[in-house]
């Protein structure tokens, strides 16, 4: 029986160094695995690229959740680090102020995935008399003297409350939904009436609404927006492979223009989502690098 122990011990030595050689060859991917969890906040685009992200992420082996959260409560849980990332901060104008708050807590990438993005307040096209804010105190009658807004808590609407003080404007900036702001919109539009709402592009409500931007001679609402990701701080250490892939990613306006799309005319966002990226495999691959 002893004549067994040393060779046993020599391949049990041989064995040990593999496996411990095989853990050291694939230490990144055993730290880059597990769950992510996102924060989905109730806009069109970003059901749209949360659920894209959910797509490629769970092909690539992960297990993502999505947490539908406002923006204000998004930025605490990524300080608290209950939450992995979000995905669309709107700078340098719409989410100045949650950078400013949360610059030393929170990772805001420099990295953008989409650079022509635009804010502002839009009327339908019909309303012919009304070309720039500066006009609204003059028809102020004609939208009964109200903005109809969004959530509370998002950037833009912040900025928003900033205008009317700007342009001294003698209006009511109603809070509520995203959907509900579009529902509104679609009846004004669908009797022909006045509305006056803020909005912003890339939306699928251009393609299927004749609206206008209204000037903002004083640039309450910014020039050009561009949209980054924010993690919470030690995600890139802990998921070093997903952060790249969030930095080399990148859509022009027909990209997101066509995933907006699918997801709104799927059954469900995720099945949307899905069709999307298969049909743009090639494109998915350049950020999965």
């Amino acid at each position: 029986m002893n004549k067994w122990r040393k060779p046993l011990s020599l391949i049990a030595a041989i064995l040990m160094v593999a496996a411990l050689a095989a853990c050291g060859n694939n230490s990144s991917a055993d730290a880059d695995s597990g769950e992510i969890t996102i924060g989905q906040v109730n806009w069109a685009e970003n059901v749209a690229i949360t659920n894209m992200w959910k797509v490629i992420l769970e092909d690539e082996g992960y297990d993502v959740k999505l947490n539908n959260l406002n923006m204000g409560v998004t930025m605490k849980a990524l300080k608290g680090g209950d939450l992995d990332a979000s995905l669309e901060i709107w700078l340098p104008v719409q989410d100045a102020n949650y950078l400013k708050q949360y610059k030393d807590s929170v990772n805001f990438s420099d990295a953008t995935w989409y650079d022509n993005a635009k804010v502002g307040l839009v009327v339908p096209s019909y309303v012919e008399n009304v070309n720039s804010i500066e006009d609204l105190n003059d028809h102020k009658e004609l939208f009964n003297g109200k903005i109809v807004g969004f959530d509370p808590g998002a950037g833009t609407m912040e900025v928003t409350e900033q205008l009317l003080k700007d342009y001294d404007l003698n209006y009511e900036l109603l809070k509520s939904s995203e959907s509900a702001m579009l529902a509104e919109i679609r009846k004004a539009v669908k009797d022909k009436e006045p509305i006056v709402a803020p909005l912003w592009s890339p939306h699928w409500i251009f393609s299927k609404y004749d609206l206008k931007f209204l000037e903002d001679p004083q640039n309450t609402y910014g020039g050009v927006e561009k949209i980054h990701h924010a993690t919470r701080q030690g995600f890139e250490e802990d998921y070093p492979q997903v952060s790249q892939w969030f930095k080399n990613w990148k859509m022009n306006d027909q990209q997101i223009g066509e995933l907006i799309e699918y997801v709104e005319g799927a059954n469900t966002p995720i099945e949307g989502a899905e069709k999307w990226v298969e049909e743009n495999q090639d494109l998915v691959n350049e950020w999965v690098k």
